[in-house]
């Protein structure tokens, strides 16, 4: 049996994710910062709930002492994430606006969130016999699509969520030179209806999901130290 711990589990992308990889056979724990909110989207899924804030260096360690007492952990989704730059009116805070308390907020929980994550369930994964590590970044965190007048992303305005998910993918990169054992990849689940953005994205979650679900299952002989989306490998 697969254990596989999704944070920022109880909506959107990670609710969906976590569901499709229950219905793969997966045991799958929805991780929420929201203890309560966790608990009922467990039950809805028929997954297990643990309550884990990726800010908070206490309640990352007390999840990973919870997931480890059950039994150890195979699959990792590093899905919490957050937009601080997009004001309630979807207006984004571009280059002139962007201050260094919106940079540090967004990289709190993008970056170095997910990498208090990692670091905290590192040992519990280098004892699985197939471990993996799927980090969810964006397409706005490619410097050719970003560099290139052509492409649908070049357009936007806004400077620290981009630059935390370039982030994400160089950590990336980075894990997955260290642990070539396991499979670490980058994924981008493309502009995709969830809170994140004020449900104004282009795709469902359904198909948004569909790489992350995909990245989550690859084999030891999968790809690793890669950034794709439901199409593929994208450049960095």
């Amino acid at each position: 049996m697969t254990t596989t711990l999704i944070t920022g589990a109880n909506k959107g992308l990670g609710f969906e994710t976590a569901r499709r990889l229950v219905g793969a056979g997966h045991t799958v724990y929805v991780a929420s910062r929201d203890a309560g909110r966790g608990r009922v989207a467990a039950e809805r899924l028929g997954a297990r709930a643990v309550a884990l804030d990726v800010t908070d260096d206490a309640s990352v360690a007390a999840a990973a002492r919870a997931v480890e007492a059950d039994g150890g952990l195979d699959v990792l989704v590093n899905n919490a994430g957050i937009q601080v730059e997009m004001g309630d009116d979807q207006a984004v805070a571009g280059a002139a606006e962007v201050t260094a308390e919106m940079m540090r907020r967004t990289f709190e929980t993008n970056v170095f969130g997910m990498v208090r994550v990692l670091h905290a369930f590192l040992p519990l994964l280098r004892r699985s016999g197939a471990p993996v590590v799927v980090n969810v970044s964006s397409g706005l965190a490619s410097l050719s699509r970003m560099t290139d007048p052509g492409r649908p992303g070049y357009p936007y305005p806004g400077v620290a969520y981009p630059a935390s998910k370039a982030a994400v993918n160089m950590v990336t990169v980075q894990y997955a030179k260290a642990f070539p054992q396991m499979r670490i990849n980058a994924v981008e689940p493309g502009f995709t209806r969830t809170d994140l953005n004020g449900n104004s994205g282009l795709q469902t979650v359904e198909q948004g999901a569909e790489i992350i679900v995909r990245m989550a299952q690859v084999g030891p002989d999968g790809p690793t130290g890669g950034y794709f989306d439901a199409e593929g490998p994208l450049a960095w």
